[in-house]
């Protein structure tokens, strides 16, 4: 058996995407998936599986939104180990308040040209002056944003420009990324 952290995107924001935590608790446990656990409304599941793969996790809990909520929405999933070394290997350990730092969870690393345009929207950020910053560790994307993700022109330039079949992964406030941590013990 092993844990994974599976982060839905899109779920129960803006009126859209509603999925019940309680009913995707429990049909998760119908399929065969056990110490289902989710974290607030945003899509936070923590679960164990006999299969190791965070792929198929992911594919599984993608089939139970589609299926059962009509909610067809990308899945990331990490495995314990894979989600502490991400949350261990923050570049921006000096970031101290939970808002000013997210991070991007991908079903993959960015690509060569995601890597560019990353690059690029970075230095467009500092030309103008701005304390906003990046960095990716494998399939981890990391912002600091220190007005916040809502007024961020970085956070805007690299989700509008993504092309990744996961639509660029799916973003949690560092607050919710360690209660993560904490769930996986």
């Amino acid at each position: 058996m092993r844990t994974h952290v599976a982060l839905l995107r899109g779920i129960n924001v803006g009126g859209s995407g509603k999925v019940p935590m309680a009913e995707l608790r429990r049909l998760l446990a119908e399929r065969g998936f056990t110490d289902v656990a989710t974290y607030i409304q945003s899509g936070n599941v923590v679960l164990t599986s006999t299969d190791p793969e965070p792929a198929t996790v992911a594919a599984a809990v993608e089939e139970v939104l589609r299926e059962d909520f009509a909610v067809p929405r990308p899945v990331v999933v990490f495995g314990r180990e894979e989600y502490l070394a991400a949350v261990e290997a923050n570049p921006f350990p000096q970031v101290t308040e939970p808002k000013q730092l997210h991070v991007v969870f991908r079903a993959a690393p960015p690509d060569d040209a995601e890597l560019a345009r990353l690059d690029a929207a970075v230095t467009i950020e500092r030309t103008k002056g701005g304390q906003e910053d990046a960095a990716v560790v494998g399939r981890v994307v990391y912002l600091h944003l220190p007005d916040g993700i809502g007024r961020s022109a970085l956070a805007v330039r690299v989700s509008a420009k993504t092309t990744a079949a996961d639509g660029g992964g799916t973003v949690r406030n560092w607050a919710t990324v360690r209660k993560l941590a904490e769930l996986l013990g």
